[in-house]
């Protein structure tokens, strides 16, 4: 289970692992782009070598001085911003986010100190190590996180997690962490204050008290133990319970009763040696906001440019394919509940709507909206471009006119959200999105409440790294279709 025995405080082996592949690829690509950067700064050298104070040799000689600089200075950053720690593996977005954070410091401060240096070919050096290497460097952490992922489904390189604390709150972290088993935590037991209780969850037994708790963790090879609730456990305890946990090589974790709380928004506030948490309101306003519009701009555009000949094909495909307009406009709701008309490629008969009343009893799907796996309505060349949502591709249109956003909630019904209870209008605090957490995360086999949660997860935790990140799934979910119909 780990690289040493229980009594040394060492990592569990396949994180050791795991973190050595991320050095040496982090290494290679570094050489690689700075090898690139050196490359092409002789280039730009030999080709107008005049008003250079410089001869090739000792120029030569130059660049190589830089670009170990460069490599030492970028592979130190790299560390420095943590870009490697465990905590950041396999989840989220603050991986990405400290390799470009540790990317960009590093190509600003050797700008910086080439600023003053009349060298036109070295600042061509600067933007292709830079801009080979960061593309490259994201590439190589979202492989091995694949590579990760791949594991933890098969139950492999995850942690081995006990839970303490009371039932219900043990329950309800429980869950949580069943439902995202690509987080790693691999729940072996709960810990209560009576073990003769029944199991927590079926396949999480209630293993030991109080009382037993680290001949339990010893018992269970444990990796993390979890504390869901400290009523039961003194602050002097739970200190205490820190330090014997410490040599043992295991991680404690205080679970807190906020859920949907992303960590940029969470900041760890010490007073008087008590830790308290700060929780930041979210931000729909502001420069991020104006970064998030610029983004939609320029990816609507982009993405009506390389469509365009699926743009051109589809309605001819679709008026062969079956009588009727090319389009179907529909109100939806969007920024602060305001109405506007969404456009998709016509999927369905002409008399779809009439149809629906027929079918309610057979719907397939959340108990709110209406789906059918074999909807009767969808036409031929319909279930097509559904499965692969090409019938959304208009919606590029309502992004570069400002009513949806690339990436947000999905956009509500205006009878659907007359049935709203009041905390679910934060839904409509951002613009609508062509995609969204839902759309990578089962689309029609999710229920209302798991669409309702991650539309409002979104809405509370939105970042520009995420955004990228829900598009780049985006394409692999629409290229499999699961979840479409």
């Amino acid at each position: 289970m780990t690289a040493s025995t229980r009594s040394g405080a060492v990592a569990p082996s396949w994180e050791l692992r795991y973190s050595r592949k991320l050095i040496w690829t982090d290494a290679a690509v570094v050489t690689a782009a700075v090898a690139a950067g050196i490359i092409a700064a002789s280039s730009v050298y030999r080709s107008n070598p005049v008003g250079t104070p410089f001869t090739e040799d000792t120029y030569a000689l130059g660049s190589f001085a830089l670009g170990v600089t460069y490599w030492l200075v970028w592979i130190l950053a790299l560390g420095v911003h943590d870009s490697r720690r465990p905590a950041v593996f396999g989840t989220g977005a603050d991986e990405y986010n400290r390799v470009l954070a540790a990317s960009l410091s590093t190509l600003g401060l050797l700008t910086l100190l080439l600023y003053l240096v009349d060298l036109a070919p070295q600042r061509t050096f600067l933007l292709v190590a830079g801009g080979v290497g960061i593309p490259l460097l994201l590439l190589g952490r979202w492989a091995w996180r694949k590579r990760l992922h791949q594991q933890r489904r098969r139950k492999r390189n995850s942690y081995r997690t006990l839970l303490i604390g009371e039932r219900r709150k043990s329950a309800d972290v429980a869950r949580l962490l069943r439902s995202n088993t690509l987080a790693g935590f691999n729940i072996v037991g709960v810990v209560t204050t009576d073990p003769e209780e029944p199991d927590l969850l079926p396949g999480v037994p209630v293993v030991a008290s109080y009382d037993n708790l680290l001949s339990t963790v010893e018992r269970f090879e444990t990796d993390t133990l979890i504390v869901t609730s400290a009523d039961a456990l003194t602050p002097r305890r739970l200190r205490r319970l820190g330090w014997e946990l410490e040599p043992m090589g295991v991680k404690l974790i205080v679970a807190t009763a906020l859920t949907d709380v992303a960590g940029p928004r969470i900041h760890t506030r010490p007073v008087a040696g008590l830790p308290l948490i700060h929780v930041e309101s979210p931000q729909f306003q502001g420069w991020r906001y104006l970064a998030k519009r610029a983004l939609d701009i320029f990816g609507s555009i982009v993405g009506i440019v390389i469509t365009s000949p699926l743009l051109i094909l589809i309605p001819i495909l679709i008026r062969v394919d079956s009588a009727g307009p090319v389009f179907f406009p529909q109100q939806r709701l969007g920024l602060r509940g305001r109405a506007f008309t969404m456009v998709k490629f016509r999927s369905m008969h002409v008399d779809a709507e009439q149809e629906r009343i027929g079918l309610l009893d057979q719907s397939d799907g959340n108990g709110v909206l209406f789906k059918m796996r074999d909807d009767p309505r969808v036409t031929k060349f319909g279930k097509f471009i559904r499965r692969h949502s090409l019938d959304e591709l208009p919606q590029l249109f309502n992004v570069l006119k400002g009513d949806m956003s690339l990436v947000g909630p999905r956009p509500p019904l205006p009878q659907e959200a007359e049935g709203y209870e009041e905390w679910m209008h934060r839904r409509m605090f951002v613009r609508p999105g062509i995609s969204g957490l839902w759309q990578v995360s089962g689309r029609s086999n999710l229920s209302w409440d798991e669409s309702v949660r991650l539309d409002l997860y979104y809405v509370e935790n939105w970042s520009m790294m995420g955004d990228l990140l829900i598009l780049w799934r985006t394409i692999r979910a629409v290229a499999k279709g699961d979840g479409a119909y």
